[in-house]
């Protein structure tokens, strides 16, 4: 063993004391070092996604789509990139049970010759708002009471009430799919609509889909509280123990298309992130297969300070006008530099694993390597050393923006169709499991009277025999147990 510096270290069990009854002395640089070290082995928890589990492996294309796009990790069938992937659950810290009802994140980070491409989506395909500017906010009111420290399923309630995009999303999450068996049983999605340019420029807007060929799995309320309470890593266990022994998990990626002109043809906004695009009008068109076939050697590095960013693509693919979209652009890779540090992404998990060029030299845990007296750009004495010509394919978008500068929702919400047709497409068990989870929340005692009676009306709009059901069940709860008066607002 030895220091940090690599001096020998010739007793690791015992400090240096004065006697060996102490008291000990400040001039043990090795216990200095070991407890210095120790406090400092933690990074912060990530604020949402602290709960998860990352594998390695590869995405081959098996496709041909590049009339829809030139990126070069999807040129021809039988290219091959590898992929490092993370699960996790959204709202509860790091330890927390993985059986909690909660989306769960579905992160793809795709290692290409043009530098690190970034899906960064959930098992389900909608969210719960179509505005980021609401995002901190949600988290606030999922995440447990600041007194209590209890989540509670009335301030879920409350917040969203404001907000009736929410409804289709929340018919995912109570839904059977809710709690999924484990990570490798589930599907996942882009969520957003990005788009595709091909070597034309011309735009393609694209939904991102990865299918399970292990079968989708769920556990229900019952079986998830078991699993939980044997074993609060089931998933993180069943991820790992499969690639271990050779039974490597698999998904196929699929996208949806639509003409940029397609747009304003629906009732709904298709950049609407709490919208699907329908699957009759919209058919999957398959891509390709991504296989997980190894286990990260660190835990620590190749999941904690795996960092993920919507804003990483490649040429070929852009994002999307999505409001919520581009506001992850910018809040993930700020929330990275305070977690991990300003050069995390020189960090082995994160670092293009193709050349690359930059002058960013200083900054705590730069990882790169500068031996240039010259750290500006552009600059005739010192070139770039790892400078390449640029693709072929280096093609912005060419779609125009303009408009006045405003703060409006969108002008299409259809808040409650698709959640309506959601809810009808179960079969009636299915509802009823769906009715009794949406029912602990609506008539928990806590709920206050005026935010029952907004999702009342809301979830009558979606399905007037649901909000009906809704609404005897909560004349039932009233009558038995008062609720609280109304909130204060």
């Amino acid at each position: 063993m030895t220091t940090n510096t690599g001096r020998p270290v010739a007793n690791n069990q015992s400090s240096l004391s004065v006697g060996n009854r102490g008291p000990l002395l400040l001039e043990d640089m090795h216990l200095q070092e070991k407890l210095a070290q120790f406090h400092r082995e933690r990074i912060p928890e990530r604020v949402v996604h602290a709960r998860g589990a990352a594998a390695e492996g590869f995405f081959e294309v098996t496709h041909d789509v590049s009339a829809l796009t030139c990126c070069d990790a999807l040129r021809a069938p039988g290219t091959r990139t590898p992929v490092a992937v993370r699960f996790s659950t959204v709202v509860h810290p790091q330890g927390s049970p993985e059986t909690l009802r909660d989306p769960r994140g579905f992160a793809v980070k795709f290692y290409t010759r043009e530098g690190n491409w970034d899906i960064v989506g959930n098992n389900l395909p909608v969210f719960f708002i179509r505005d980021g500017i609401k995002f901190p906010d949600m988290v606030h009111a999922f995440k447990p009471n600041p007194i209590s420290n209890v989540q509670e399923g009335w301030r879920i309630l409350d917040f969203l009430s404001h907000h009736p995009e929410s409804a289709h999303m929340i018919v995912h999450l109570l839904d059977d799919q809710g709690v999924p068996e484990n990570y490798r049983r589930m599907n996942g999605f882009g969520v957003h609509a990005f788009k595709f340019i091909n070597k034309a420029g011309r735009e393609t807007l694209v939904k991102f889909h990865w299918l399970t060929d292990q079968g989708l799995g769920a556990l229900d309320d019952a079986q998830a509280a078991a699993v939980g309470g044997a074993n609060h890593s089931h998933a993180t266990q069943d991820l790992y123990e499969a690639i271990q022994r050779g039974d490597f998990p698999s998904w196929r990626l699929a996208v949806q298309t639509m003409d940029p002109t397609d747009q304003d043809k629906h009732a709904w906004d298709p950049l609407d992130p709490t919208k699907i695009w329908p699957e009759d009008v919209y058919p999957l068109h398959p891509v390709g297969r991504m296989t997980l076939n190894r286990n990260p050697g660190s835990f620590f590095n190749g999941n904690e300070q795996l960092a993920f960013c919507p804003a990483n693509v490649v040429p070929g693919v852009t994002y999307s006008d999505d409001k919520l979209l581009q506001t992850r652009i910018f809040s993930y890779a700020d929330a990275q530099r305070y977690r991990l540090g300003a050069n995390y992404l020189t960090l082995p998990a994160n670092a293009p694993r193709c050349p690359f060029a930059q002058r960013h030299f200083d900054g705590q845990l730069n990882m790169v390597e500068h031996t240039s007296e010259v750290n500006y750009f552009p600059s005739r004495v010192a070139p770039l050393a790892h400078a390449r010509p640029g693709p072929g394919n280096l093609i912005t978008q060419a779609c125009p923006a303009s408009g006045a500068r405003v703060k409006e929702v969108l002008a299409k919400e259809d808040n409650f169709t698709q959640a309506g047709q959601l809810y009808r497409s179960f079969d009636p068990a299915r509802r009823a499991r769906f009715v009794d989870r949406l029912a602990r929340w609506i008539c928990d005692p806590k709920t206050p009277r005026d935010v029952r009676a907004v999702w009342l009306g809301y979830w009558s709009e979606c399905d007037t025999s649901l909000g009906r059901t809704l609404a005897d069940l909560v004349r039932r709860a009233e009558a038995a147990v008062p609720s609280k008066p109304s909130a204060v607002m």
